[in-house]
């Protein structure tokens, strides 16, 4: 189950707040707790016995944890057997048969794995049991003695499939008591109709672009609509997981919770740095408590800190798929974070903005080829055709039939990928509050009919982010 999808919206979210907000305060965890074990088994119901298992055993890990703080060797040894478990069931599920591909390639072997789909959410999921682990350990957090509190923190059906991550120490509270209003309620909704529409109405026709692009034989492409294309790529992405983290958000605020934001209009940035400090927010936080800082951070000289960045990008690119394509799409990021911290966020400070506006896009753009590629050999003869090294021709009726066809749409994404239109809007109700009591809440119910109307009648409606 999806949020962009009409049994969501008309039937599993209703019932689920009906029957939450008619619970006593005490039940609302277990509410949440059942609804969201049933969203998360409704597509996918064996596989609800890993995520009741993933819950279980880190519970069991926190609290023996805390048991035998003050015997460390035992406590180290509940600890390592928990990172080995998680990483265990991650593995198997998400890099067994990578594994094993590779092995069989490399030594002429002839390995068999089980071709099992992975659970949607593992990734998410288990980070989060990680991280509650972790923190007891470290007695950053109390161990959570309630299981039904500890199991609503890992399956929250809101955050579960594709985030933001959520760290237990910045939701215990919440889970023990939190405060519900009818503006917070409303709040919630707006954000989530605003997150519905990104997804729906942008994400999903500029998605339809490249859909086509990427349909045609590389070599038969133009110059420009292989730009064209991977630019529809780079807008879709970015309204399609930041559209989910938006409705992710929102529904945590209609229950009560308040998550991280995740994205924070990425493509305005100056500096591949940057970027990544604006987009997926939650995950980079995630790396840079759990792996980056741990390994010494920048603490231990220019050399050990540039070693930490590569391990990190490495193991982003390694989180988001089994496949050397997103191995390399990490790598690749992380060149360019070292370079410019060994000198060129330096030398960019003292360029006009719209040069490091030019540099950190074309970034950008070029790596999502190494992202959305199942294949090294498909992302390089994307590339090539790019820069014009595979002698495709510039330009052709096509490419120009999908440039005037599309070109509104890339002009209404372009300016809602800036901080403009929440500006304006903010502005309104400032300057005027009668017209921004109208024409916010008519705005936001304007969302919700042109995204319901475009679900009755469309079938593309992919969400990018189920397969990690």
């Amino acid at each position: 189950m999806v949020f962009s999808s009409l049994i969501f919206l008309f039937l599993f979210l209703p019932v689920t707040l009906l029957v939450y907000y008619a619970s006593p305060r005490k039940l609302r965890n277990g509410v949440l707790f059942v609804a969201s074990l049933i969203f998360y088994a409704w597509g996918e119901p064996v596989y609800i016995l890993i995520m009741v298992f993933s819950t279980a055993f880190d519970y069991v890990n926190g609290l023996l944890i805390e048991k035998y703080r003050h015997r460390k060797g035992i406590a180290r040894a509940v600890f390592i057997g928990s990172m080995t478990g998680s990483l265990g069931l991650l593995g198997f599920f998400k890099y067994a048969g990578f594994l094993a591909d590779n092995i069989n390639g490399l030594f002429h072997l002839h390995l068999q794995t089980a071709d099992l789909p992975l659970p949607v959410g593992i990734s998410f999921y288990t980070f989060q049991t990680m991280s509650y682990v972790v923190d007891v350990y470290l007695g950053k957090a109390p161990a959570q003695k309630n299981i039904v509190a500890f199991g609503t923190y890992v399956t929250m059906f809101p955050q579960l499939v594709a985030g933001p991550i959520v760290k237990y120490g910045d939701i215990a509270g919440q889970l023990a008591s939190r405060s519900v209003s009818l503006a917070r309620f409303g709040e919630g909704a707006e954000l989530f109709m605003k997150g519905l529409a990104k997804k729906v109405l942008l994400a999903n026709n500029i998605g339809l672009l490249w859909t086509s692009v990427k349909a045609e034989p590389f070599a038969e492409l133009s110059v420009l609509s292989a730009w064209l294309g991977i630019i529809a790529f780079t807008l879709q992405i970015y309204f399609d997981f930041s559209g989910y983290s938006d409705m992710a958000r929102g529904l945590g605020k209609m229950f009560g919770f308040d998550f991280m934001e995740n994205f924070r209009y990425p493509y305005i940035s100056r500096s591949v740095t940057e970027f990544w400090r604006r987009w997926h927010i939650s995950l980079g936080a995630w790396f840079r408590e759990y792996v980056y800082i741990p390994l010494g951070g920048n603490r231990q000289g220019m050399a050990k800190q540039l070693r930490n960045v590569l391990a990190v990008w490495f193991l982003t690119g390694l989180w988001h798929g089994a496949s050397w394509n997103f191995i390399v799409w990490g790598l690749y990021f992380g060149f360019f974070v070292m370079i410019e911290k060994l000198f060129l966020l330096l030398w960019l400070g003292r360029c006009p903005a719209w040069f490091g506006h030019v540099y950190t896009l074309l970034i950008v753009i070029v790596g999502w080829v190494w992202f959305e590629m199942e294949h090294l050999a498909e992302a390089v003869q994307f590339i090539g055709v790019l820069f014009g090294f595979g002698g495709n021709g510039f330009v052709d009726r096509q490419a120009l039939y999908a440039l005037s066809a599309n070109a509104a749409l890339f002009i209404v994404l372009a300016f809602c990928a800036t901080p403009i239109p929440g500006k304006m809007l903010a502005f309104v109700k400032t300057k005027w509050q009668w017209a921004g009591a109208i024409a916010a809440p008519l705005l936001y119910f304007l969302f919700m009919a042109l995204s319901t109307a475009y679900l009755v009648n469309e079938t593309y409606n992919p969400f990018l982010y189920f397969r990690f």
